[in-house]
């Protein structure tokens, strides 16, 4: 069975929304997109590089897809790039139909997610997907959280966890802090 990983930018007020460019998500008006960028550091590169290193497959949903799939193929020189590229991606979609345009993609509806992490041994992440995620979270179906947390409050936007999420421990595994004030927290599911 596979071990299912959320890795996410996160606000100290819970907000995942946008976090890498400012158009990436203006849903509700959101002004604050790109808000990660200013903290990003060697030390955050090279944790997030060794993952990326693991290869495995994503789990992204459709929106976040669509995203990815537009930047990441066009940027070259960029360590992620071939990894992603590589990455098997399946897609959470009940829009979306296959052939998907960026390379080793393939849809799955959410439903098909329970059979997915039983059927693959390789750990399956998630990145970013903050509906994905939050659908995620009330079906007990994340093993880990790998969040990024950044030392501001943006005081709006979307946040990675819904009011109907329920009660669900979790231990600190790891930790790092990095010279801009981010922590990445490791997180396992306690069950």
């Amino acid at each position: 069975m596979s071990k299912l990983t959320v890795i996410n930018n996160i606000s100290l007020d819970g907000v995942m929304q946008a976090p890498g460019r400012p158009d990436e998500d203006t849903r509700g008006g959101f002004e604050h997109g790109g808000w990660a960028r200013p903290y990003n550091d060697p030390v955050l590169g090279k944790l997030m590089g060794a993952g990326m290193a693991e290869g495995g497959p994503l789990l992204l949903g459709r929106r976040t897809y669509e995203d990815f799939a537009t930047f990441w193929p066009h940027q070259p020189d960029n360590p992620y790039t071939e990894a992603l590229d590589n990455a098997h991606k399946y897609v959470a979609t009940t829009t979306l139909a296959e052939p998907l345009p960026w390379r080793n993609s393939s849809t799955v509806t959410g439903d098909d997610v329970p059979a997915l992490k039983e059927r693959l041994t390789q750990p399956l992440t998630v990145l970013g997907s903050g509906e994905l995620v939050r659908w995620l979270a009330v079906r007990d179906l994340v093993d880990e959280y790998v969040l990024i947390v950044h030392p501001l409050v943006l005081g709006s936007g979307r946040r990675m966890f819904a009011d109907q999420a329920p009660r669900a421990a979790f231990e600190l595994v790891d930790s790092t802090p990095t010279t801009t004030g981010v922590i990445v927290a490791t997180y396992r599911r306690t069950r």
